[in-house]
């Protein structure tokens, strides 16, 4: 609410037409910002106790072996396998209490990416497919995208159907990359092609009646999609990441999630509201040879991604309209195994978010002495998912119908306000 509509609505409540009741509710109505999420899905789940949450005077059986290294933060220090990260903290918000009760994947990661808990006849949607139907397309890009591809169910729309489920980017650290099926197939012209859709909807037009499943209205949407996205200057420009210098591509890091946090920034650039950038399923799930793994290859490609996307973004002036979070779907035991890994741990792990208005250089919540237990403040994966869509300006109380017939909220969370 602007300063003039406020003194305006302050002036009439002088007057007894409107309460401050009534003032915090428009206040609270008035359009959000529109905002795009990058999300960091480290699936497999980062280890706290190596990287943000380090424990080095725990007993031995539980210390990490890598150094802690100081940040840009007072009295914070990191593992100096992300020295990039290190020198960036001053920017984000960290989380050190998150908490939830799922020690199995599929569990865990439906409840990270959706806010409900995982139930065996109902998929709840996820965030990113929820945001897609509420808030819809800017353009004829899609509104969420995955890098390289959704593997399980968790990351789509569920009952919402699949015409909200993610567009796949594929694997963008590979030479001469291009999106599937983005161009005609060999021979084809656009009237050839245009012909071939009128042709489509005649027949689909003498069969609709019968349809109650809606499949046909699903399908219509997805040839329309992709018509628009194939004739797209917009679109094939977004996704044409060789347009970028090698100096930034090589800032990024030439991997699969420095390449992929790229392609992020590009397409939230034109347009796109959520982008999930990952290096593959369970990647992170280091139940064995944690740390040569962490030093060698996970952590160098994590700390340039992340390091060089906020940076990109900030001088691109995007920042402030882009959320960024970096988590798994929990953390790692404290207790190191007899095969040098770590095992799930959902009672207390680390979760990092930055820009859209996230308060800079914050520490959130503590673990106890071993990074087992949370200490102090603990925060819920419900109440995190209702603060991004408040942020996002979706509706989190609103109930959706699902396939069996039952009310399910977007959101089952409260809205946490040190998230600004």
């Amino acid at each position: 609410m602007h300063r003039r509509g406020f003194i305006r609505i302050g002036s009439i409540a002088a007057f007894g037409t409107l309460s401050w009741g009534d003032v915090l509710r428009l206040r609270a109505a008035a359009p959000a910002k529109d905002i795009s999420i990058i999300h960091l899905w480290l699936a497999g789940g980062l280890s706290h106790l190596d990287t943000f949450d380090m424990r080095p005077q725990a007993d031995r059986k539980y210390r990490s072996p890598f150094r802690q290294i100081p940040t840009t933060i007072d009295g914070l220090q990191i593992t100096e396998h992300l020295p990039r990260t290190a020198q960036r903290m001053n920017r984000v918000t960290l989380i050190r209490s998150m908490t939830h009760k799922q020690s199995a994947h599929g569990a865990a990661q439906t409840l990270m990416l959706s806010g409900h808990d995982a139930l065996p006849t109902l998929l709840a949607p996820a965030m990113a497919s929820v945001i897609a139907k509420e808030l819809g397309a800017r353009n004829e890009l899609p509104p969420y995208v995955n890098i390289p591809q959704p593997r399980g169910n968790n990351a789509r729309a569920g009952f919402l159907g699949p015409k909200y489920n993610p567009f796949s980017a594929g694997n963008v650290n590979v030479p001469n990359y291009s999106v599937r099926d983005m161009d005609l197939p060999m021979g084809v012209d656009w009237a050839r092609m245009e012909g071939r859709h009128s042709l489509l909807n005649l027949v689909d037009s003498k069969i609709k009646d019968w349809d109650t499943s809606e499949a046909f209205g699903t399908l219509d949407s997805y040839y329309q999609s992709a018509l628009e996205l194939m004739k797209s200057p917009r679109a094939k420009k977004a996704f044409n990441i060789a347009e970028e210098p090698e100096k930034v591509r090589n800032d990024y890091g030439r991997t699969q999630m420095g390449q992929g946090c790229l392609l992020a920034r590009r397409l939230v650039e034109s347009g796109v509201r959520f982008v999930s950038v990952g290096k593959g399923e369970n990647e992170w799930d280091h139940h064995s040879n944690l740390f040569p793994a962490y030093a060698n290859e996970f952590m160098p490609e994590l700390d340039n991604a992340f390091a060089a996307l906020l940076d990109d973004l900030e001088q691109r002036g995007m920042l402030d309209s882009t959320l960024v979070i970096l988590t798994g779907e929990f953390g790692r035991t404290a207790e190191i195994n007899v095969n040098t890994g770590r095992d799930h741990w959902p009672n207390c792990f680390s979760l990092v978010v930055a820009g859209a208005g996230v308060p800079k250089g914050q520490i959130i919540g503590a673990s106890d002495a071993d990074g087992m237990y949370v200490k102090d403040r603990p925060v819920e994966v419900p109440d995190f998912t209702a603060t991004l869509f408040k942020k996002l300006g979706v509706d989190f109380e609103k109930e959706y119908i699902s396939n069996i017939g039952r009310p399910l909220k977007i959101s089952a969370g409260h809205p946490l306000n040190f998230l600004g």
